[in-house]
């Protein structure tokens, strides 16, 4: 391997979005860094399984007009 191009890899603090951290090893930042999670396993709907359909800007309002007539079965 070619020598001084790889990142330097530390430990950083991670903090979910309960409020709690972990320590683990990564390329993120500074060492001693903190890294703030936005979404985690425990609040996003794909590891939850408590979906909610939100209809942001009338997007799915356009979307269901624009295909409201489609049908599969044929």
């Amino acid at each position: 391997m070619r020598k001084d191009i790889h990142p330097e890899y530390h430990e950083i603090t991670v903090v979910m979005t309960d409020g709690t951290e972990f320590k683990t090893r990564s390329t993120y930042g500074k060492p001693g860094d903190s890294l703030r999670l936005e979404i985690d396993a425990k609040t996003h709907p794909a590891w939850t399984g408590v979906h909610r359909l939100m209809d942001s800007g009338g997007q799915l309002a356009k979307f269901n007009k624009r295909f409201k007539g489609f049908d599969l079965k044929k």
